[in-house]
């Protein structure tokens, strides 16, 4: 009786295996993406959103675009991230006078941004639920959660290491049970303790702080980084990054329309 659905799931496998090098970028784990190691994508999270980069991964603010920019993307057969501030309290987001003073830290050295006492998961939890349920309904495909690394910053608190890892996973979770990929943003020292909660990584520099190779464990894992530099020529960074299997780029801090790819 057992041989028909063996047969099956032979014959699904083959045909993953067979697929065109074009469509492998990415793959389903269970009801949820995962890109893959050296797929091409976009981050945009300054001006209007410019649809016709020929890439099949773009990374936009979840505060900023509305459900119809992702339903475009999707549209030309896009994977779309939202990107959100999860460690880090922006004075500009529509739900700021939700956070108490009372988790606001020292600034994280963007204007008008500060740093979250992550420990108060008590507070978090529910405001990050809340912004991640925003990027499902307007129909993104993952999180790009931002300012994961605060205790290895002065955020005015005592955090530990411990602390981190507890909220990085919490995180996580809270993706993952919306049917949300997720990416580890930067967090380098933490790779090790974490690939295996996250689907992907985004990473600022490693090229010109030459910590690359500490990425190398997503990519081991089949899961995608996606890389940008902000002063290093591409010359400088790209071989590595074909080497490494890196999605690298390009591209100016505001993080507008402009981009050099590898």
């Amino acid at each position: 009786m057992r041989r028909p659905i063996l047969f099956a799931a032979l014959l699904l496998l083959l045909t993953a295996c067979t697929t065109a090098p074009g469509k492998d970028a990415d793959r389903q784990t269970g009801d949820r993406w995962r890109p893959r190691p050296s797929v091409a994508w976009q981050w945009q999270l300054s001006g209007r959103v410019d649809t016709g980069v020929d890439v099949p991964v773009y990374d936009i603010d979840g505060f900023d675009q509305p459900e119809a920019t992702v339903a475009a993307l999707h549209d030309e057969d896009r994977k779309v991230i939202c990107y959100l501030s999860t460690g880090a309290w922006e004075d500009w987001r529509p739900d700021a006078d939700k956070f108490p003073r009372s988790v606001l830290g020292k600034g994280n050295g963007w204007e008008g941004e500060r740093w979250l006492d992550i420990r108060r998961t008590d507070v978090l939890e529910p405001l990050m639920a809340a912004r991640i349920d925003m990027c499902r309904d307007k129909g993104f495909d993952a999180v790009e959660p931002d300012n994961m690394d605060g205790y290895r910053n002065r955020s005015g608190f005592p955090l530990t290491a411990t602390d981190q890892l507890r909220y990085n996973r919490l995180v996580a979770k809270l993706a993952h049970d919306r049917g949300l990929a997720v990416g580890l943003k930067n967090d380098l020292d933490q790779i090790p303790q974490l690939v295996a909660d996250f689907d992907f990584a985004v990473n600022e520099q490693c090229a010109q702080y030459e910590e690359c190779d500490d990425l190398k464990p997503f990519i081991t894992a089949d899961k995608a980084v996606f890389h940008v530099e902000y002063e290093l020529p591409t010359r400088r960074f790209c071989a590595d990054s074909r080497r490494l299997k890196l999605s690298s780029m390009l591209k100016k801090y505001e993080l507008g329309v402009w981009r050099e790819a590898c």
